[in-house]
C-alpha cells in the first residue's frame, strides 16, 4: 500500500494535498479502496457548498457496500473528478487503480490551511491502520 509522505490523512480514511495557496484535493485512501473493493459509483453533489471537517460531501458505492465520504478539514468543494464520475463518461473504478493520484475524488478550496497540521501524517496513519 502506498501512502504518500506529503498528504495528511483522516480517522475515517480520506486524504488531503494542497497543491498550492489554499487549493487542495481529496481522495480516499490506498487501504480504503482496498477494504471496500471495486467502486462501481461516486456521487458528490455539493460543488459550490462549503462544508465543515466531518461534514458528508458524498458517497462511494462498493460492489458491497455503499460509504459516505467525509471532509477533512473546513472548506468550498469547488470540482468533483470528471475522470471518476461515470455520469460524464468518466470510471469509478480509478479509485482502486491509482487512489492517490488521478483517482481523487474533490478538489476544494480550503479556509484554513493549517487546519491540515492536525490530521495524520503517513506514519501517523499506518499506525492508525495496523500496516
Amino acid at each position: 500500500m502506498n501512502f504518500p509522505s506529503n498528504y495528511r490523512y483522516t480517522e475515517d480514511h480520506e486524504w488531503i494535498h494542497l497543491e498550492g495557496g489554499n487549493v487542495a484535493l481529496v481522495g480516499i485512501t490506498d487501504f480504503a479502496q482496498s477494504e471496500l473493493g471495486e467502486l462501481v459509483y461516486i456521487e458528490v453533489e455539493t460543488v459550490g457548498d462549503v462544508l465543515n471537517a466531518h461534514d458528508v460531501f458524498g458517497t462511494v458505492e462498493a460492489v458491497k457496500t455503499t460509504s459516505d465520504l467525509f471532509m477533512p478539514v473546513k472548506g468550498k468543494v469547488v470540482e468533483f473528478n470528471a475522470a471518476i464520475d461515470d455520469s460524464r463518461g468518466g470510471n469509478p473504478a480509478l479509485i482502486n487503480e491509482d487512489p492517490n493520484g488521478e483517482g481523487w475524488i474533490i478538489k476544494i478550496e480550503v479556509s484554513n490551511p493549517s487546519d491540515l497540521d492536525a490530521l495524520m501524517t503517513a506514519a501517523e496513519y499506518q499506525k492508525h491502520i495496523g500496516k
